[in-house]
């Protein structure tokens, strides 16, 4: 029985046995590192953020506050952690929320944050963003557009799979007209995006939402589809990959082509604000104020081994410049 590669990826990471149905590790343990896994000032400087943006007026302090794929929960975690420190009133006028379809990770989720706050942050879970109706929102997100299943393109013809071996003999106009508005002769087209938009534009009558995720605002000229499995990185078509023993056991990703995105939010109707590597967003958005905070108020060895962490968020070589963040919002 053959399946389309979109088929073939969702089932590898959301099937019942997926990679992404049960709780993984990231982090030095796991498969792969994320910003979240890094460094607390991550969610810190979004609290941040998130605090200009009342001061400002464009969030009400009764705004519900939401967390796409959060894993572990770490990130939304440590946003309230922030929030506690630098304006504790709005952790208890805020409504926190993680739109999560897995029970399993809901269940992580709600005791990390129990063993976190107790009963000082309340928790919401919804499996999906159109379970949330609401009138003030910030939206955040990191790493989930590069988990959308996609199809793979060569050449005028759309991918499909056989015990797991690719095979590009399929015609697909939905495909190949993707392919020609983005350039691409050859690589991956996410399915997904236009639905997920039009979801949260639905949501909330108005809404921020920013996302972090490898990728560039074109699309790649070539295929960037790989598997991390144990800090490994594998390009898919490597020869001699074993995709049957990696299949559901590894995460699969590839380079988000942010066009695309941009795309889906302006057709649902939100406007896009801002693109930019994440080490540029993360000092717009004030992480080198909250270290100087934190070097008044600890120990100099505290303060630098903070400080080394941070350093891999926004240094050009580890996560700054190859991650990028896109902003959008909807509603003035």
């Amino acid at each position: 029985m053959s399946q389309k590669f979109s088929e073939y990826m969702a089932e590898w990471l959301y099937g019942e046995n997926g990679y992404y149905a049960t709780y993984k590790n990231i982090g030095k343990e796991g498969d792969f590192y994320t910003a979240v896994s890094t460094s607390k000032f991550f969610g810190g400087t979004i609290a941040k953020h998130i605090i200009r943006l009342v001061d400002e007026g464009f969030l009400q302090k009764d705004a519900v506050i939401c967390e796409i794929g959060a894993h572990h929960g770490y990130f939304l975690a440590d946003v309230c952690e922030f929030l506690y420190t630098l304006r504790p009133e709005l952790l208890s006028s805020f409504e926190f929320v993680i739109i999560e379809r897995f029970d399993d990770l809901q269940k992580h989720q709600r005791e990390y944050f129990s063993e976190s706050f107790g009963d000082a942050v309340a928790l919401t879970h919804y499996k999906s963003l159109g379970e949330l109706t609401c009138n003030n929102a910030f939206f955040i997100a990191n790493e989930i557009f590069d988990a959308f299943p996609c199809e793979l393109y060569f050449k005028g013809k759309r991918a499909r799979v056989q015990n797991h071996e690719v095979i590009f003999d399929e015609q697909d106009d939905w495909v190949e007209q993707k392919a020609k508005k983005y350039h691409k002769d050859r690589g991956e087209i996410a399915r997904g995006y236009e639905a997920f938009a039009k979801e949260m534009a639905d949501a909330a009558k108005k809404f921020e939402f920013i996302s972090f995720d490898y990728g560039e605002m074109q699309a790649r000229p070539d295929f960037s589809l790989r598997i991390y499995t144990k800090h490994e990185v594998h390009p898919f078509f490597e020869e001699g990959l074993n995709r049957e023993e990696l299949f559901a056991k590894s995460d699969i990703t590839y380079d988000v082509t942010f066009l695309h995105v941009k795309d889906a939010y302006e057709e649902a109707g939100v406007d896009f604000v801002e693109f930019k590597a994440q080490m540029v967003a993360l000092v717009d958005m004030g992480i080198l104020e909250l270290l100087e905070m934190l070097k008044e108020h600890v120990d100099e060895k505290i303060y630098k081994q903070e400080l080394e962490k941070v350093k891999m968020l926004i240094m050009p070589n580890f996560l700054g410049e190859r991650f990028k963040m896109i902003r959008f919002r909807k509603g003035s």
